[in-house]
């Protein structure tokens, strides 16, 4: 683990951050990691794991002063990702999306906003982001939620799919159209939907392969009253806000994949020095050392970009679109890879649930689905050096 070591030392973490970081890493290892295998069995939501993290003010870090948080740097943040999704992909990605759906508050909101609903975030309570529909994923301009203007009220109709924490979040970051707007691009709006409205109800949560104890709901609206004053921005400012909060939400999607990818890596190097075949370990065969070689290769580079990316938004950079769709990227399909060898290398032990290469296999394959397919990404990256 020297490589990875390296790489986190040569970060310089302020006294403050690295305090914070032993205290997230304590709370992975000591708290989360010993019921990951529980929570993904049983499918049970990680209360107690939430409830832990909220009792370390992780919210705090990406929320400022002024309304209850105590800010930190994003590479921070990925750094916490990190750390708690190694130890379980469902808690990560419950923690992740507080983050994803608050962002888009704490940049774009309203003052009058942010003082009335973040301090619910940095207290503890959960958020959720809903672009997805049936008939809208990679295209959100396909969507057909509905937000209708009455008087100082808003008319919500419509439903979501595969919405994280959907079923539990206090707060919903919820896109759909302004009916009183025709162009479908131009139309989309963003507003902030509060927990108990009347109509809202929950369709059903979705059995899945993994992340098993992070809840995906599909969510109906059905002609909800939201104040008009959750509207964030003007209507037709939502695709501005979808944008600029999946600029930033991708590279915490990959620092979750790169927490996956970091517990699969970690696994296939202690097991290949401990399993013995031949009389002679694993690890002394080529074919194993080139497999581990790749995957350090293919991780520190990874991690090295994702840093890259952070640095881009630290320094304040409006365009960094790209650069975030090639961290989502690789760091996915990384996840994938060294899951799929980590299996491989456990041999038929891999393909058992006593040991957590089968979960992280299992968790790891929707981080190349998610946030936009990897195909997506791919496409966006080769366009970006088409001549205009």
């Amino acid at each position: 683990m020297k490589i990875l070591d390296r790489l986190d030392h040569r970060r310089n973490w302020s006294a403050d951050e690295q305090l914070v970081l032993d205290q997230v890493r304590r709370l992975a290892n000591d708290v989360i990691a010993p019921h990951a295998e529980r929570h993904d069995r049983t499918g049970d939501f990680p209360s107690d794991n939430i409830d832990a993290i909220n009792a370390l003010g992780l919210n705090g870090i990406f929320i400022p002063e002024a309304y209850g948080g105590a800010p930190m740097s994003y590479r921070l943040y990925l750094e916490v990702v990190k750390a708690i999704t190694e130890a379980c992909a469902s808690t990560g990605i419950i923690y992740a999306t507080n983050f994803h759906s608050m962002k888009p508050l704490v940049d774009f909101g309203s003052e009058e906003q942010k003082q009335r609903l973040l301090p619910r975030i940095a207290n503890g309570g959960l958020g959720s982001l809903a672009i997805t529909e049936s008939a809208a994923g990679s295209d959100a301009t396909g969507m057909t939620m509905r937000f209708r203007p009455d008087g100082d009220d808003i008319i919500v109709e419509g439903s979501k799919l595969f919405i994280t924490s959907g079923d539990v979040a206090d707060l919903i970051l919820l896109f759909g159209k302004w009916t009183d707007i025709d162009d479908p691009k131009k139309s989309i709006s963003t507003l902030v939907f509060e927990k108990d409205t009347p109509g809202f109800e929950v369709i059903r949560l979705e059995d899945k392969m993994g992340h098993r104890a992070s809840s995906t709901a599909a969510i109906a609206f059905k002609e909800c009253r939201v104040p008009r004053a959750n509207l964030m921005g003007h209507p037709g400012d939502g695709l501005k806000i979808l944008f600029g909060s999946l600029n930033k939400s991708r590279p915490s999607i990959a620092a979750h994949a790169l927490g996956i990818a970091r517990a699969a890596f970690k696994d296939s190097v202690a097991y290949i020095n401990e399993r013995r075949q031949f009389g002679r370990p694993i690890i002394d065969f080529q074919s194993s050392q080139f497999t581990i070689a790749d995957l350090a290769a293919e991780l520190a580079m990874a991690e090295l970009w994702l840093d890259h990316v952070a640095s881009l938004v630290e320094d304040g950079e409006a365009d960094f679109g790209i650069e975030a769709s090639i961290a989502k990227m690789r760091a996915s399909d990384l996840a994938m890879r060294a899951a799929i060898e980590a299996v491989q290398m456990h041999g038929g032990y891999g393909y058992c649930k006593d040991y957590r290469v089968e979960r992280l296999m299992r968790d790891a394959k929707i981080t190349q689905i998610w946030e936009g397919t990897n195909q997506i990404h791919r496409q966006l990256i080769g366009r970006s050096f088409v001549s205009r």
